[in-house]
């Protein structure tokens, strides 16, 4: 990336005049300015009256010129889970997305737990029975009728927005699978239907925690095919098998590419979580055959989020490109327990690998910005990778100044969002850091930080009103919690002044592409 220009100062008119106090020279005028402010991750977040709403594990469904997108909606006050149903939203452009409400609640379903929709995946389908087309909502849940085991259930509807009716039991019940290592093997089910050059259809439902097991669908999509013609239901292995890529953890997303006409080829794709907390990590199947091969070719495509100890992520194709939605901790008290759903654009090399991602604060469609002081000090964050230790968590101390991260980019790029202290104020922001989305430039007691809305109390902590720069160029940021105190960028450090030193606490910010 590069800085292309500086962003666009709009002045507003009618505005009160504001001086720099204790200057020994004439004061510079400085009036109150609107920036531009970016949009970006998260993608959600809201229900139909906008209230913030939490939701995990996100997949989507593409149908015609409109992508669903289906969560489980979070609720949980406490460090635990509480996800009693199932949300969907829709989209067209992938930036504007409407509420749908609730598909799906697991009070409703007489074999679940009411209090437990985990991960799911919709797939539509031509029931051929009726002719019509139909959607079919595959999920998991602790299963009340199989000695307390996760099961993957199967709820089925008109329409891909719901409501959908469970079919009244578990479609694969924990005890069906076997050699297992814990009570919960048996969640996130995935699900890919193609055609193959024969013509034959075939619909694959793929699943599980520590282990990945495998099935084929009967054309009704709510029953498991009899593959072996032996009269019993035949589940595939555990289709990592001996070469099992490293640290296989959960969420398996199977995916194939499609061409210009939409039909699969090459490679079958398993994407998954990898370790604890969760990175993001893909496997190559060894072969062409999904029941019989093995995957067995993998990667690191995503470190585990900034803000969420687990991730799940959504693979697909729209508008011409390949996208990669996941969840993370982003929202105010954010966390593995109450997360939202994000999403980067996807890219292969030439050898069919896929490249490595950042979770980003903007996104695809936002916009990134550095911030560089009047004295030439460029705003960053202290580099660091993620921790994989829970008790690193929440983070709330990072360091900010200038010199910290000489040799990586993203450390030094930001994303300027509207403020959080009050949604209407248009001269107060937020500073994102664009790689450790969810993690602000935040006001502690007598210091500046790094840090992530941990208790939902942060807002004003993290909001700054903008001035026309002290030094009479650029910008300068008020903080919301101590008035008259300024970001001020000078000797390698971030700190809040009374703005004196007025070139250190003007700031030139400039977009990034």
């Amino acid at each position: 990336m590069r800085m292309k220009k500086a962003l666009t100062l709009v002045l507003a008119a009618a505005l009160a005049v504001t001086c720099l106090a204790g200057c020994g020279e004439e004061a510079n005028e400085v009036k109150p300015v609107e920036i531009a402010k970016s949009v970006g991750n998260p993608l959600v977040g809201f229900d139909g009256d906008g209230n913030l709403t939490y939701g995990g594990d996100p997949s989507t469904l593409v149908v015609g010129d409109t992508l669903y997108l289906y969560v489980g909606h979070d609720v949980s006050t406490a460090e635990a889970y509480n996800i009693p149903e199932y949300l969907c939203y829709s989209t067209k452009d992938l930036q504007n997305w409407t509420y749908e409400g609730v598909i799906l609640r697991m009070k409703d379903v007489s074999w679940a737990t009411a209090d437990a929709a985990w991960a799911g995946q919709c797939a539509e389908h031509v029931d051929p029975a009726t002719g019509k087309t139909m959607y079919y909502f595959y999920y998991c849940s602790w299963d009340k009728t199989d000695s307390g085991k996760q099961s993957i259930g199967v709820a089925v509807s008109e329409s891909p927005t719901g409501p959908f009716t469970d079919i009244g039991e578990p479609l694969v019940k924990g005890s069906f699978t076997t050699d297992e290592t814990s009570a919960w093997n048996d969640i996130d089910p995935t699900v890919w239907i193609e055609t193959g050059d024969d013509g034959v259809e075939h619909r694959y439902l793929c699943w599980g925690n520590n282990k990945v097991y495998i099935c084929e669908l009967n054309e009704d999509m709510v029953s498991v095919k009899d593959v072996n013609g032996d009269g019993r239901i035949t589940f595939g292995k555990d289709v990592l098998g001996k070469a099992r890529p490293d640290s296989y953890t959960e969420a398996p997303w199977l995916y194939r590419r499609r061409d210009e006409n939409g039909k699969p080829y090459g490679d079958y794709y398993l994407f998954y979580a990898l370790g604890w907390r969760e990175n993001m990590a893909v496997a190559r199947l060894d072969g062409t055959d999904l029941l019989h091969d093995y995957f067995v070719t993998d990667s690191k495509i995503m470190f585990a989020s900034a803000t969420s100890n687990t991730n799940h992520m959504a693979v697909f194709d729209f508008l011409g490109k390949t996208w990669f939605i996941y969840h993370n901790g982003s929202l105010p008290r954010g966390s593995g327990f109450r997360r939202v759903a994000c999403i980067e654009e996807l890219h292969f090399n030439d050898d069919g690998t896929v490249q490595f991602m950042e979770e980003t604060a903007a996104g695809p469609f936002g916009t990134v910005s550095t911030l560089t002081s009047q004295n030439g000090d460029a705003l960053q964050h202290a580099h660091f990778i993620n921790s994989n230790m829970d008790a690193d968590y929440p983070y709330k101390d990072v360091a900010l100044g200038s010199g910290l991260a000489d040799t990586v980019e993203l450390d030094g790029q930001w994303v300027i969002k509207q403020g959080k202290a009050d949604k209407s104020d248009v001269y107060g922001v937020s500073i994102e850091s664009q790689n450790k989305a969810g993690l602000y430039v935040t006001v502690s007691e007598d210091k500046v930080v790094l840090a992530q809305d941990w208790d939902g109390r942060q807002a004003e902590a993290q909001t700054f009103k903008t001035y026309t720069g002290l030094s009479g160029e650029g910008v300068s940021f008020e903080s919301v919690t101590k008035p008259g105190m300024y970001l001020t960028l000078k000797d390698g450090a971030l700190t809040l002044t009374d703005g004196k030193d007025a070139k250190a606490a003007s700031f030139t910010v400039a977009t990034v592409e």
